[in-house]
């Protein structure tokens, strides 16, 4: 056990240390759709997750809890709409139990918004207007995950597992962007206690963008006086995750599981609760109280943080969540979440709705 740790913490201190000066010159919140988190269980929960992970959304929050998956296949759908509507953020995926040590994951995610007015037409060179003119576009980032788990030959405790991530970012056919990154992750079980490390983009997570611009395009950006973007990169630097949770058998066939995640990031100073340079720290807490587990109700805390407001004085936020969900045998789970990614005087709501699916061979 000790030294898969070793291995994992010296390859996330290493990527930060090399990537340090480079963070400082590129985009710091690249790929922040990946950080929005996939599930209606887990976001009820504020993310806190990555320590109970145990169904097909491991994928994404810790490879190593697709072990726990006990049907031969497990499907995943998730759909939520941010911004009254304007953005949609979909995720399915599939993990398979290949046998009982190794499981392997693959997970797709859209974060996009959709008919974007195109007016780069509207006016012509001499001034007149043609509504005619006006197309529309997608902007899109999407992700394919592909994951693996395996149990440790030498520990029965320990499990760990790893991410493959290809990102693809366009914005209509003009712009576009390709990536790579690799994720980690291990969970260790002790009585009713699960501890977890994961690493996130621990090679640096690399984008690469590329821009196609017609003549006619190339002309508004020099009528309207913005420079024509060229070629360029950002990098996603590593953070790492650190999480406990706990069971707790209270009375009859009620439980409450609780949890907590610690987020620390590499790439300088961030607005969280725990801010440094360069590693910032972010906590999330979830509790879950399930009957019989069947029926659910969740609740979490997460996205703790300090801003100021014109004159006045500093303010602090959190944003909480709630959720329901409900297990139909072992074969469909139906989750729901209601998260608020507002702040102390603007609130907007999200209703965020996942299934779960498992399909069990005809041996079973």
């Amino acid at each position: 056990m000790k030294n898969y740790i070793k291995i994992f913490i010296t390859l996330c201190i290493t990527a930060a240390t090399l990537n340090s000066n480079a963070g400082d010159n590129t985009p710091k919140y690249s790929n922040e759709f990946l950080a929005i988190g996939v599930g209606a269980r887990s976001l009820a929960m504020s993310g806190a997750f990555t320590s109970i992970a145990n169904d097909v959304t491991s994928g994404y929050w810790n490879p190593a809890g697709l072990l726990f998956i006990e049907s031969n296949i497990q499907l995943g759908f998730m759909h939520s709409q941010y911004f009254a509507g304007l953005a949609r953020y979909d995720y399915g995926a599939m993990a398979i139990k290949a046998d009982e040590n190794n499981h392997i994951g693959f997970s797709y995610i859209r974060f996009g918004v959709d008919d974007i007015p195109d007016t780069s037409e509207l006016i012509d060179s001499e001034g007149n207007i043609h509504y005619d003119r006006i197309m529309s576009f997608n902007a899109s980032d999407n992700a394919f995950i592909l994951s693996f788990a395996r149990r440790s030959p030498d520990y029965e405790n320990l499990h760990f597992g790893a991410n493959v991530k290809v990102i693809r970012r366009t914005a209509g056919t003009f712009a576009g962007a390709w990536g790579f990154g690799l994720d980690f992750g291990l969970l260790y079980l002790m009585d009713k206690w699960n501890f977890s490390l994961v690493g996130r983009d621990i090679t640096t997570t690399f984008n690469a963008w590329s821009y196609d611009f017609d003549d006619s395009m190339k002309e508004v950006f020099t009528i309207t006086g913005n420079e024509i973007p060229v070629s360029s990169y950002e990098l996603t630097m590593p953070r790492v995750i650190l999480g406990v949770s706990r069971n707790f058998e209270l009375f009859y066939d009620i439980s409450l599981l609780a949890s907590t995640d610690f987020t620390i990031t590499t790439d300088g100073r961030r607005n969280v609760l725990i801010p440094g340079d360069p590693f910032s720290i972010e906590p999330a807490a979830g509790l879950e109280l399930s009957y019989n587990n069947i029926v659910f109700l969740r609740g979490g805390i997460g996205t703790f943080q300090r801003y100021y407001m014109p004159n006045e004085n500093q303010k602090f936020s959190m944003q909480p969540n709630i959720g329901v969900g409900i297990m139909i045998g072992d074969i469909l789970s139906v989750d729901y979440a209601l998260t608020d990614v507002g702040d102390n005087t603007i609130a907007l709501y999200s209703n965020v709705f996942s299934i779960k699916l498992n399909i069990h061979s005809r041996e079973n």
